[in-house]
């Protein structure tokens, strides 16, 4: 890869603050929630990178997965000469009136960032089809969404520790820190295997780390509901009444809300 490559980051002049017109189709990179949540409509989706930045979890949030007393820690992008960030791009109909807006909702009221435009990188195909167009492969423009120190939810760099820490105790309208950070990871891995990232996935490790040094249940982070199997009546008319098994309370983790 060509690690000189030069990144456009000139933020997009809007007439109306957050609010910006498109007449033709275009794209949008994600490299945080918007990589398993978009929310918006698309028309089709590649995953890839953008080149010349390195993710890290520095931005505050005090919406989504944090409080204004408590804020959690989401992602943005650092300039690094030496960076490749992976995630996914959407393309966006020019007749979709809404996206923008929730978008400019989403990350530039509420999340503090600016918006600034990049040279997208598409994910190489491993395997090619008589289907497969070539301007799938092709970099294009996209709009990307950065925090800078600047934004007053910037909280910066911090030892790892601390900022899994933090990950670990917030939690927000939308859900727990943990959940964007594990879900985040969990998409790399699944999506993008062949991706670096050290600062995600040591946070990944740690976040984990604590939870079970603090008996926490991480399906609850994520926002999964503990499956109660009932016994079934055959089950209990085998099971005869005094059994001292029987008598024993059930000895069964649950998991707790936090």
């Amino acid at each position: 890869m060509d690690q000189t490559e030069n990144v456009s980051r000139i933020p997009i002049k809007v007439e109306h603050e957050g609010e910006i017109t498109r007449k033709e189709p275009f794209w949008v990179f994600g490299y945080g929630s918007l990589c398993w949540n978009p929310g918006f409509d698309y028309q089709q989706s590649v995953t890839g990178y953008v080149k010349g930045f390195s993710r890290r979890f520095w931005q505050g949030n005090t919406t989504h997965r944090g409080t204004e007393s408590k804020p959690g820690r989401v992602a943005t992008l650092i300039e690094d000469n030496e960076g490749v960030t992976w995630g996914k791009a959407f393309l966006i109909a020019a007749e979709n009136k809404a996206a923008l807006p929730y978008l400019s909702t989403r990350e530039c009221k509420l999340g503090g960032y600016r918006i600034y435009t990049v040279n997208f990188h598409p994910r190489p195909c491993l395997f090619s089809s008589p289907s497969s167009s070539s301007d799938f492969q092709t970099d294009r423009n996209a709009l990307l969404y950065i925090a800078m120190p600047e934004n007053r939810h910037w909280l910066g760099a911090a030892p790892l520790p601390d900022i899994a820490k933090q990950i670990l105790e917030c939690h927000g309208s939308s859900g727990s820190n943990a959940e964007y950070l594990l879900k985040l990871a969990d998409f790399m891995r699944d999506e993008i295997p062949e991706a670096l990232d050290e600062h995600l996935f040591s946070l990944e490790r740690l976040v984990k780390k604590f939870a079970s040094d603090m008996r926490i249940c991480l399906k609850t982070l994520m926002g999964e509901k503990e499956e109660i199997k009932e016994e079934s009546k055959e089950a209990k008319a085998v099971v005869p009444s005094f059994q001292f098994a029987s008598r024993v309370p059930d000895k069964k983790l649950r998991c707790v809300n936090m």
